[in-house]
Formats: structure tokens, sequence, C-alpha cells
């Protein structure tokens, strides 16, 4: 990135959900309050304030093609895609941002948008997996990842539901100015770990500060990336390139455990995430790369003093309609 200041076009529209805007938006003003220097507006098709989709009135900077050249255009979704088509208006102010952008990003059903304004033609996209297959019958000529957290083909990333444009702000951060200020950034507003974006749309939290050394920080990336890998310690090793005893003094010196505990841990979050979102408690278990049921469900006697069956009928109670 160079030295001078970052410009993030943010294009908003009547039906935009707000956490797709404020979500990214805050992980680049906290990167600014770390010495990044992001410069963001918020602009719509014809310069009008809007309204998003819970009511609330987001004041915009401008109009679109009002704005100075963007460093990265984001395009936020709404609940009102892919229930209608994008307007033309939308289409075309969108067109125009990408095309004076260094980089296009999208959140959710934002995908929609780029669709239309033939941003996806021939590349990889994701969105939130209930609309994924939408997105892929609407634009055959994009290649849609329905389970991605977020996807990167050049210079156009998408990415999944609402917290995933989290994950795809951090990424950018990221890819600015280095892994070190995307996990501060990360750890100051209390979100999860910038989760891999090939990823399934689940992730490991962040807990404590992350291992110096680069092979414990890619052991997430690895357990993630392939839950039911062979994570021994023989086999951890040899995928890190490092000896069984030089990786296990890593691990107690960095982290105060063991190999072993560690990736457990990590399976662990991914099953509670996957449970969070609605999954059987034995399709979680797998996913996560457990061996069977019962591996869980001592892990989370263990961690939680509850079954993953108990704890999911919970989450699902709680989001049952009244």
């Amino acid at each position: 990135m160079s030295a001078g200041p970052h410009r993030v076009a943010i294009l908003v529209y009547d039906g935009v959900k707000s956490l797709d805007v404020v979500g990214p938006a805050e992980v680049f003003g906290e990167a600014n309050l770390l010495g990044a220097d992001y410069r963001i507006a918020l602009v719509s098709a014809s310069g009008a304030d809007v309204t998003s989709s819970i009511g609330m009135r987001i004041t915009v900077d401008g109009d679109a093609a009002g704005q100075p050249d963007p460093g990265t255009f984001l395009m936020p979704g709404g609940d009102i895609y892919p229930r209608t088509a994008v307007t033309r208006e939308l289409v075309e102010a969108a067109g125009g941002l990408a095309a004076r952008s260094g980089r296009v990003a999208s959140v959710c059903s934002g995908a929609f948008v780029l669709g239309a304004a033939g941003l996806l033609d021939g590349r990889r996209a994701t969105t939130h997996w209930k609309i994924a297959g939408e997105l892929a019958a609407r634009h055959p000529e994009a290649r849609v990842e329905p389970d991605a957290i977020y996807v990167r083909d050049g210079t156009v990333y998408t990415s999944a539901g609402v917290s995933a444009g989290i994950d795809l702000a951090l990424a950018l951060v990221e890819e600015d100015h280095g892994p070190e200020l995307g996990r501060e950034v990360a750890r100051s507003l209390v979100v999860y770990l910038q989760r891999p974006g090939g990823q399934s749309q689940f992730s490991a939290s962040l807990r404590g500060s992350p291992p110096r050394s680069p092979a414990l920080r890619g052991v997430v990336d690895l357990v993630t990336a392939d839950p039911s890998g062979d994570y021994s310690l023989a086999g951890l090793a040899a995928r890190l390139h490092l000896s069984p005893r030089h990786l296990t003094r890593l691990f107690r010196e960095e982290l105060g455990t063991t190999p072993a505990r560690y990736v457990e841990s990590i399976r662990f979050d991914l099953a509670k995430s996957l449970l969070d979102q609605g999954y059987a408690a034995t399709r979680a278990a797998s996913l996560a790369g457990f061996p069977n049921y019962e591996s869980l469900r001592r892990v989370f006697a263990r961690e939680l003093s509850v079954s993953p069956a108990a704890y999911g009928r919970r989450f699902t109670t709680a989001r049952r309609p009244e």
C-alpha cells in the first residue's frame, strides 16, 4: 500500500443492511487508530441520503460519480436482493466506482450488484450460503463457491453474510499493512481472528495473543482448511516441516499446551460455530474433524458442562419464531 491515504468508497442504497456497512467501516476505522490512513466515504447513486433495512437513516457524503478515485470500492448487501432486480441506477453507480477503484469488494448480497454490473463474469465469487444458488443461477458466467467466507479473484473480493464482511475487511487491512496490524484490529474489536477466506462459513475464535512462530500461526489455517486431516504429532510436524521434538517445544514455550490439545481446541471452536448456525450435532462433529459424536461430547462436557446436542437445541430454541 502507498504511504498516502487509502480511500474507501461504500455504496449505500435504500434497504442496505446496516451491519454490512458499519462492520467493515469499523475495521478500517480501528486500523486508523493503530497507524493506518483509510478515508471512508459513504456514497449513494444520486447523492441523496438513504434508509437502511431497519429504517435507520444513513447520511451520505455525496454521489458515487463525484467522489475521488477510491483505493477500495465496497458494495454492501441488503435483504432487498436477490428478491428484486438490481436497479439500473445502482448498477451504473457500481460499475463506475469499480472502473476507478484499485480493488472491488462486496458483502453478502452485494455480490448481486457486482454481478449485475458484469464484475463477476469469469470470476470466482461467493455470497451468503442461503442465496448462493440464486447468484449462480442469475450469473452462470461466475463460478460461485457457496461455502467460502470470502473469495478473492484478482482485484475482486466477495464475501459471505454479515459478519463475513468483517473477515473480509480484516483481510484487506492485512493485505495493506501486514498480519500484525490485522490481529491488533481483531483484538481491539473483540471479534474473531480473521478467518481464512476459502474456509467454510465458520471460524475458530481468537483466544489470547497469537503465537509468535509462523509455524504455530499456520496450525489454525491447516486445521480449519481440513479439520479431519492427520494432526497427530508426527503428521502435524511433517506438514510444518519440523521435527516432532521441536514442534512440541514450540507449543510448550509459546502456548503452554500440547499440539494435540491445541488442535482439539480449534476443532471445538469450529464445531461450536457450526452448532450456532443450526447444524445437527453429529454433522457438526464430522465437519469439525472429530472422529465421532462421542469425541465431541467429551470436549463439550469438559469445556461447557453441556452436551453438543443440548447446546444446539438451546440455539435453535432461541431463534424459533414467536
